[in-house]
């Protein structure tokens, strides 16, 4: 069904521009068919790209296993796994697609006709791959597979000709085909197709973490091999599959032993999320960057409500490192307030209390919260939350991020980050300002404006940037713990009295004459 590849290995992307360029156009036919912004595009293109990897990861692993001697039993039966119904044929096909009446040869007896084709993926292989989780013994692999198809009813491609076109364009997208050496990964690619997804317009905003944000919490955190890390609202999975490159290094260079590999792809990753659509992303997402079995809870995290615990079978109660950012002003009704203490209506704040009860003692967290949540003490529980927070743990740094971070998720609120270690009392709180900084979507945040922020950060040493406040100054202030610079530089006034009553009789012309037009 796709195009015959001239010769054994298929195209090869040897530079950033050819990969993306190919991605592109792979989208392309997909918003001509039916799937016209990101938000439906990016998701059709997921669980077809992932049955193609994972069609790819298992030929390897049979092959591997022959070479041994060992047994091996793929996830998916024929005829539904990529290379039966989906790999390219032969050239047949092509004339047949251009019109000339040839068969399908072997996959004649699979769907049928050219015209069976989307009665085929939507009537025979989605059903299929939806029930795997629920047969006797389905393996973890299985349960991921049905889970990723979860939320696909039929395929949204409008025809079949489009169908096969895109699978041609996907069937040539595999790592060995992509040079490591000049361009990023699929993974990495997979995710700009996430940024479209959390682009201002789409909707999407709530679900994407800047990946300069992402990497520069972890990197602070600095999550080891051997500890759990949990993301209480994970979204696309940005902060679990940042973490793991992170914890596993550049081509698994942190990597010294097989039990080590086995536990970071196994057992290390842990997470929650409630929406429909993003939940199976996160999962291939994952399985995109190497974490063979992604632990995801879907359901909502605050309420319990459970929609899928399939994949959180045997998880922890508790974790090493909590990494998240909860939705921006997000409101919880009564049934979820009942779960926690301290009773409000802000998703924030009760993700807070849920993070302090799910760390292990001495466990350590980076959360994303917006300013508000910082310095608002006009609500009981916004205070009570501040003050666990600083009695059950060490909040040992806030940085204050610029306005702009979020614009390009369609956010312009001012947010910032707080680290804290639970098991010990806040004595004091280390801040560092990057508030300043004019960022947008042109001019981005980059790594390069955390430099000075990660050399000063192991002695949390004072600047024009950076300053401690004490546990009584807080009190002080009723638990406001909102970023204000002590040391930051205001620009000069330098307009004469002469100058100012010019702007105002200048912005009075302005008022009369609108006022006279409203007149009118």
């Amino acid at each position: 069904m796709a195009k015959a590849a001239k010769n054994s290995n298929g195209r090869k992307f040897n530079t950033q521009q050819s990969l993306d360029g190919y991605i592109k156009s792979a989208c392309d036919i997909m918003r001509r068919s039916n799937c016209a912004g990101a938000l439906q595009y990016v998701p059709e293109l997921t669980w077809i790209l992932f049955l193609r990897i994972l069609d790819e990861l298992e030929m390897q692993e049979a092959e591997q296993a022959e070479a041994v001697g060992a047994s091996f039993t793929p996830s998916l039966q024929q005829p539904y796994r990529w290379h039966d119904w989906a790999a390219p044929e032969s050239d047949d096909l092509l004339n047949m697609r251009d019109g000339l009446n040839q068969g399908w040869k072997r996959k004649e007896l699979i769907i049928g006709t050219l015209e069976d084709f989307p009665h085929f993926v939507n009537n025979g292989l989605l059903p299929y791959l939806k029930t795997l989780r629920d047969r006797p013994n389905a393996t973890s692999r299985q349960k991921v597979i049905s889970e990723i198809l979860s939320g696909v009813e039929r395929t949204r491609v409008d025809t079949a000709k489009n169908l096969l076109d895109i699978l041609d364009k996907i069937h040539e997208i595999r790592n060995e085909n992509i040079s490591d050496t000049h361009i990023y990964t699929l993974s990495q690619v997979y995710e700009g197709l996430l940024l479209k997804m959390g682009e201002k317009g789409n909707d999407g905003g709530q679900f994407f973490t800047p990946r300069v944000v992402v990497r520069a919490m972890i990197q602070a955190i600095d999550p080891q091999i051997g500890e759990t890390v949990y993301d209480a609202g994970c979204g696309t999975g940005g902060f679990l599959a940042q973490a793991y490159e992170h914890m596993a290094g550049k081509d698994l260079s942190n990597i010294t032993n097989p039990d080590q590999l086995e536990t970071l792809k196994h057992q290390t990753f842990y997470g929650r999320e409630k929406d429909n659509a993003i939940y199976p992303i996160a999962l291939a997402n994952l399985i995109l960057h190497g974490i063979d079995e992604p632990h995801i809870w879907h359901g909502n995290t605050l309420t319990d409500s459970i929609t899928y615990d399939g994949l959180f079978t045997n998880a922890p109660s508790q974790y090493d490192v909590a990494l998240m950012n909860p939705p921006f002003g997000g409101k919880e009704g009564k049934e979820a307030q009942t779960n926690f203490n301290y009773k409000t209506s802000s998703t924030q704040v009760l993700f807070i209390q849920h993070v302090l009860k799910s760390l292990k003692s001495t466990g350590r967290c980076g959360i994303v919260l917006d300013e508000g949540i910082l310095f608002r003490n006009n609500e009981t529980a916004f205070v009570q939350t501040k003050v666990k927070l600083l009695d059950d743990a060490d909040v040992w740094c806030i940085v204050s991020l610029p306005a702009g971070v979020f614009t390009s998720a369609g956010a312009g609120v001012k947010t910032n980050i707080l680290f804290f270690t639970k098991g010990k009392s806040t004595e004091s709180i280390w801040y560092y300002d990057l508030s300043d900084l004019k960022i947008n979507k042109k001019t981005p945040i980059t790594l390069e404006h955390f430099e000075d922020f990660f050399k000063l950060l192991p002695t949390r040493a004072d600047s024009d940037r950076s300053w401690t406040v004490t546990r009584e100054a807080i009190i002080a202030k009723n638990y406001d713990l909102k970023a204000v610079n002590p040391n930051a530089k205001t620009e000069e006034d330098t307009r004469t009295p002469q100058d100012l009553l010019d702007i105002i009789a200048s912005k009075g012309k302005e008022v009369d004459q609108a006022l006279a037009l409203l007149r009118k």
